[in-house]
């Protein structure tokens, strides 16, 4: 997954309860914005960043890399043109959030939690570790299935150019070009459409966007090595999809049958265990031995198959929109907005009628 995706809309809910006087009893609304406002503190201009001397040659040159993707997003895809990514913060950590997801113990679906303003979305997120992980134990408590992932990006769906707009991070700006490029015209692509109470819907048509955003940056502007390298993750990244995707038909087809729930329980553990054993084996015979998805296998559960979905359960749809679109971004981005305008469902029913 690129980022943390729409955690800035609930932030900045978050702020204007706080703004009204509200944060006293929301502690999570009070962390979310205090977290907020450090990284925007932390935050300076790219150009003070790149003169300052004790800055390291490296991040030097990623910045300046960064710039030129920067401007390519406005202009070739029709990305806003605003004061996102325009300056850094080094948070000192690895991470600028962690999210907390959670889904039942037969189940796929996502809990969800509202706030206002920005409505229904499937994940919690919070500036400290420990913050997550407390809400995480609670949930568990109560009989949750729950994942805790840190995330390296969020978007504030430009609210926060007012304050300098959202920053880039010590937490991704040393990725492989490809995957810098695409996490950045994900998040912008935030800005540019917000469908109320639909984290599935948003997430997907942003990473459609990073998708082919990042394919038109390396074909025109990076280097043979940059693309190769991006060619190879990117088929790792669709195989272990291809995978995710068919053992989550397994679990959905449980989910849906007619056992009992003490039956469905053992079934399901026969089936992560079986899971397991195969990315193993494709893991030792296809990947040498690596595949980068260790940790994800590891506490792989329904939060986690649900978290999938929400970044890529609409793509193909929305890639055949583009098409239709003519690969014209404006015209694209005006017919996503035409859909966000619509009923959930309807929407969905578009998306999938779409030739």
């Amino acid at each position: 997954m690129a980022g943390g995706g729409l955690l800035g809309a609930a932030l900045l809910a978050g702020a204007a309860l706080c703004f009204t006087g509200g944060c006293s009893s929301l502690g999570y609304y009070a962390q979310a914005v205090g977290g907020h406002l450090e990284v925007m503190r932390l935050a300076r201009p790219v150009a003070d960043v790149f003169i300052a001397s004790d800055t390291p040659e490296p991040l030097r040159q990623r910045l300046l890399l960064s710039q030129r993707m920067r401007d390519f997003a406005a202009s070739e895809l029709e990305l806003p043109d605003n004061r996102s990514y325009r300056r850094f913060a080094d948070l000192k950590r690895d991470w600028v959030v962690w999210n907390v997801v959670a889904a039942p113990a037969l189940s796929l679906t996502l809990k969800t939690w509202c706030v206002p303003v920005a409505g229904c979305v499937v994940y919690r997120g919070y500036f400290a570790r420990e913050g997550a992980e407390a809400l995480a134990a609670e949930l568990r408590a109560q009989g949750w299935e729950v994942m805790v992932y840190g995330v390296p990006a969020y978007s504030t769906l430009g609210w926060s150019n007012w304050l300098g707009g959202d920053p880039l991070l010590n937490t991704f700006i040393g990725w492989p070009e490809g995957q810098l490029a695409g996490l950045m015209f994900h998040e912008l692509a935030h800005q540019v459409v917000y469908a109320q109470d639909d984290t599935t819907f948003n997430e997907s048509f942003a990473t459609t966007v990073e998708h082919i955003g990042a394919r038109r940056w390396l074909a025109g502007q990076a280097t043979p090595a940059a693309r190769e390298a991006f060619e190879a993750q990117d088929r790792r990244r669709g195989e272990f999809r291809a995978f995710t995707l068919r053992w989550r038909g397994e679990l959905e087809r449980l989910y849906a049958g007619t056992l009992d729930d003490a039956a469905k329980r053992e079934r399901k553990v026969a089936l992560m265990m079986a899971m397991r054993a195969e990315y193993e084996a494709v893991k030792a015979s296809r990947w040498g031995g690596w595949a980068g998805y260790d940790g994800w296998f590891a506490q792989a559960n329904n939060a986690s198959f649900g978290v999938l979905a929400a970044y890529h359960e609409l793509v193909p749809g929305f890639e055949r929109l583009f098409e239709r679109s003519g690969g014209d971004f404006k015209r694209f981005y005006a017919e996503v907005k035409r859909l966000a305008a619509l009923p959930k469902d309807e929407r969905r029913a578009a998306l999938a009628d779409t030739p």
